[in-house]
């Protein structure tokens, strides 16, 4: 009996460190999907970002070996004053966004001109990017986190991601709830008992 006591003492201790690891790691993520999804629906034109920071999926090759394609590179909003040659950034040209490093920094009528290449590239790019068409400076990538977040947008992505782990804190809420109330439950029982065992001795007492 308690052995089984431990074993079920354990489960809901390795239930509870679950549900806390879970939680810990979706509600950052949620607060920023959300912000994102809010800015992205506010602003369409716009690459939404976070505190400043912008999430991208690296689809090409083209930078290869600094990031490879499912990677997931982190870009930093700056100003286009403080950008120099041989740094990395991402930069919108129609609906796409590149992330390709700076070769050349060229200034006309006081505009800089930034001549960008893919570092697995034989060629500069053709299109002079604008401090407007400036995303930001590249400041880190995470191998494969990319393809990791594509897969989170699927639908099985969200039922393993999201729609598992809520249902696994609600099952844990719920278990711990019906323990709390057992528990209640049975300290009533007992104090029921004490009480009526008390009565009882006191009838006794007093018909002696």
């Amino acid at each position: 009996m308690e052995e089984m006591h431990q074993k079920k003492s354990a489960a809901k201790r390795i239930l509870m460190i679950a549900s806390l690891v879970i939680c810990i790691i979706l509600v950052p993520v949620l607060i920023v999907n959300t912000t994102l999804l809010v800015k992205s629906f506010l602003c369409p034109d716009k690459v939404p970002s976070f505190l400043g920071y912008k999430p991208f999926i690296v689809l090409s090759g083209s930078m290869e070996p600094v990031f490879f394609p499912g990677d997931l590179v982190l870009i930093k909003e700056v100003s286009a004053d403080s950008l120099e040659e041989m740094d990395i950034i991402a930069f919108r040209v129609g609906d796409s966004v590149i992330t390709h490093r700076i070769m050349e920094i060229n200034e006309i009528d006081g505009t800089p001109r930034y001549v960008t290449k893919g570092d697995n590239n034989n060629i500069a790019d053709t299109v002079a990017v604008l401090p407007e068409m400036v995303e930001g400076r590249f400041i880190l990538s995470v191998s494969k986190l990319g393809n990791f977040a594509l897969f989170m947008q699927t639908p099985a992505g969200m039922v393993i991601f999201v729609v598992a782990p809520l249902i696994l804190y609600i099952f844990y809420d719920i278990m711990r709830r019906r323990a709390i109330y057992k528990k209640e439950k049975q300290k009533t029982s007992a104090l029921e008992a004490e009480l009526e065992r008390l009565r009882s001795m006191n009838v006794s007492e007093s018909a002696t």
